[in-house]
């Protein structure tokens, strides 16, 4: 029996490419959806892969991708237009009868987050039940083991890692691991449809772990510094982070410190989809050092001279007013938003090892099932 053809979108990105690698390996036919064809592009070419150049917003470039596919992994962007690009994709996926799409989401997102961005996410979890004929499986990890590693060219230069993690515990989790969870899921999705999993870490760590494992990496010394939200964003900004990231994971690090991102965890979804232990942080970690195009395309080891300019200009940088950034924008901004700790539902929901999902409509499934 041919299998399956299968849409991979951000098919260059932290959990696209190493999803359309695992499904190549399994043998199944994948297109790679990609904004440009790069040298990544033609790495995922190289490997088998179809590459379709195109816009997640652009309904036209969405329907020619999903021609004559049957599965797709739907990895929105992370941007401010999330939910315009989700629900373009739920349509493009009914008009083009899908059998099963995987939508990667987050950890902790609920109708009244702090982040815009998470209220979108959480928007469309809800509408993607919707859908009359598609079978949706949901896949939300939490924090990213790469975010640990951001400001890794001082750690290699100079012996110290800032983040504004403060000494808040997580399951960070590797992105070929919950690539790896997105295929087995495509691979087979007959027993896992309108379910939710969160692929974690094997244990909780702190942020002192993280330069345990570049010391050793290194072999020198590398200490851990606690720093301020604040200048971490003249980090990011300096860097050349835009300011549509940076505004909404100051939210994610108050979130980080209220434990939201250790609730719940760790989970066996990985060893249970994969049939594989999930990778250590440490592991992770050295890895990710080695090659630092794993971590963010911005990120830039470079010489001591380099870094050193690095952290002058991070200096220099004044540090944006984010609420005023945010009242600019043209989305809704909502009244006494609250923390994903202080949501009862949600606590509910991860608690349990799930993504927070409103109650389904019994008649609307009675009718999706018939």
């Amino acid at each position: 029996m041919k299998p399956p053809k299968i849409l991979v979108t951000s098919a260059a990105g932290h959990t696209g490419y190493p999803t359309v690698m695992f499904l190549l390996k399994r043998g199944f036919p994948v297109r790679a959806m990609v904004r440009s064809d790069d040298h990544r592009a033609r790495k995922l070419r190289d490997a088998g892969a179809e590459i379709f150049v195109g816009d997640l917003f652009d309904y036209r470039d969405l329907s020619r991708a999903l021609n004559g596919i049957q599965r797709a992994y739907y990895c929105p962007p992370f941007g401010l237009s999330l939910l315009n690009g989700a629900m373009l994709f739920a349509i493009a996926a009914e008009q083009s009868r899908l059998e099963s799409v995987v939508l990667l989401s987050q950890w902790q997102p609920h109708e009244v987050h702090h982040s815009n961005v998470s209220r979108e996410h959480w928007i469309a979890n809800q509408i993607y039940r919707w859908m009359p004929t598609v079978d949706v499986i949901h896949l939300n990890p939490g924090i990213f083991a790469f975010t640990y590693l951001l400001s890794l060219p001082m750690a290699r230069h100079f012996g110290f890692l800032p983040l504004p993690y403060g000494d808040a515990p997580a399951v960070p989790v590797a992105n070929e691991d919950i690539g790896a969870c997105a295929a087995a899921l495509l691979a087979d999705p007959r027993d896992h449809v309108g379910k939710t999993y969160r692929p974690t870490g094997p244990k909780l760590v702190v942020p002192a772990d993280a330069t345990a494992a570049l010391s050793k990496t290194f072999g020198k010394k590398v200490h851990y510094r606690a720093v301020s939200s604040a200048l971490f964003t003249k980090a990011a900004v300096a860097q050349g982070f835009p300011l549509s990231e940076i505004a909404h994971l100051r939210h994610y690090i108050a979130d980080l410190h209220m434990g939201a991102y250790a609730l719940g965890g760790p989970t066996d979804h990985i060893q249970n989809l994969t049939g594989a232990e999930p990778e250590p942080f440490d592991q992770t970690i050295a890895r990710y050092a080695r090659d630092p195009g794993l971590i963010h395309p911005l990120l830039h080891i470079g010489s001591w001279f380099e870094a050193f300019g690095l952290m002058m200009r991070m200096m220099a940088t004044p540090a944006p007013d984010l609420d005023r950034w945010e009242a600019r924008q043209s989305y809704p901004v909502i009244k006494n938003p609250v923390r994903s700790m202080e949501h009862d539902g949600w606590v509910a929901a991860a608690s349990a090892e799930r993504l927070f999902l409103l109650n389904p409509n019994p008649e609307a499934e009675e009718r999706k099932s018939a």
